[in-house]
């Protein structure tokens, strides 16, 4: 996913140092919402041989948003979908209506993290986070606001995710969490992004 148009140059910036004269072979696009797509024509334009992989009503609402759906240069997923990166494989798991509906979670099955667009999510500015804050309490409004009139939707991804072995969590909104614990839910949190 990219970023709100508000941190363009920060986001392009921190991707280009990270890179270096590297260039990326894909952008995984979960979740339309323009707090998270607002960077893919610059992306696109930035990075002329990478691919996008996204779901198929993504690509439809990409078309609206940006003027193209990237007919050449695209890889539609949907459920059960997988890409190899060698080491890597992502597994791609559907998640309409949280809160979305052409939202996918991606799942690598090598280091066992789940990016899980706006599920899992939190509010508060990672710049402010404090690590022993309580993570439950800003979990919770986030949930009943974003995605909690999704019932339904949630109960079933969550189905989804129970299957998985997940390690680490990295949603859209928040900060990562690690050290998932099945058995108490505790989770561990670090806000490190790029």
């Amino acid at each position: 996913d990219t970023v709100d148009a508000h941190f363009t140059h920060e986001w392009m910036d921190n991707l280009q140092n990270l890179l270096g004269d590297r260039k990326p072979d894909y952008l995984v696009v979960q979740h339309m919402e323009p707090d998270h797509s607002a960077n893919i024509a610059n992306f696109m334009k930035l990075y002329t041989d990478a691919t996008i992989v996204s779901s198929a009503k993504a690509f439809a609402m990409m078309a609206q948003f940006f003027g193209t759906d990237y007919a050449d240069r695209r890889i539609v997923v949907g459920e059960g979908d997988t890409l190899s990166l060698g080491k890597h494989t992502l597994a791609f798991v559907t998640a309409p209506m949280v809160h979305w509906p052409e939202v996918i979670m991606t799942y690598d099955t090598a280091d066992k993290v789940l990016f899980s667009a706006d599920g899992f999510g939190r509010f508060g500015a990672v710049a402010k986070y404090d690590a022993n804050a309580d993570w439950a309490s800003e979990a919770r409004r986030y949930f009943l606001n974003i995605v909690g009139k999704y019932g339904p939707q949630v109960q079933a991804l969550l189905k989804k995710a129970a299957a998985l072995d997940i390690k680490t969590i990295c949603p859209l909104h928040g900060p990562v969490l690690t050290g998932v614990d099945r058995k108490s839910t505790r989770l561990n949190s670090s806000h490190s992004r790029i």
